[in-house]
């Protein structure tokens, strides 16, 4: 587990009271305005991301070690990239899914190279992004378009990391 205050959460900070001080010499009102509409979106999002996380840790002690570590792990090779890919085009839902279950297959033995597959594969491929967004705005023939040039990347990019970072 990271600690409370790790680098990221400092640059979050920095930048909401940078952003909340531009927003003060705008307008002194703006400051309180943008607190409600964090605390709004904090209210939607937080009853969601409880299940996520106690799903992604139910998942980490459930799912035996030995599996992740055959389908996911360095003994998978280019399987586990492959396998990885499919499953990242397969997840449903945002990144309240998608991150816990890859926070969950990192703790459980998965490698490097699959991990970065399955979420090179989510973020391009998400289906439900695709059905609920996408496919109605843009039509299904921008989405074959969209899609068919970039099926190769995230196996490309499990095999890159793979190639240069060697566990």
């Amino acid at each position: 587990m990271r600690a409370a205050l790790d680098p990221s959460m400092l640059v979050l900070v920095g930048l909401a009271l940078l952003l909340a001080v531009v927003a003060y010499f705008k307008d002194p009102g703006l400051p309180l305005v943008g607190a409600k509409n964090g605390v709004s979106m904090l209210t939607f999002i937080l009853p969601r991301m409880i299940p996520a996380l106690i799903l992604a840790g139910l998942m980490q002690v459930l799912v035996p070690q030995e599996v992740v570590s055959r389908y996911f792990g360095r003994e998978g090779g280019f399987r586990a990239i492959l396998i990885a890919t499919a499953a990242g085009v397969l997840t449903p839902g945002g990144p309240m899914v998608s991150v816990p279950f890859m926070v969950a297959l990192a703790h459980s033995g998965a490698a490097l190279p699959p991990l970065v597959a399955y979420m090179t594969s989510w973020s391009l491929f998400g289906m439900q992004r695709i059905i609920a967004w996408e496919a109605p705005l843009m039509g299904w023939h921008f989405v074959f378009v969209r899609v068919v040039p970039s099926l190769a990347f995230p196996v490309l990019a499990g095999w890159l990391v793979a190639l240069f970072y060697p566990e």
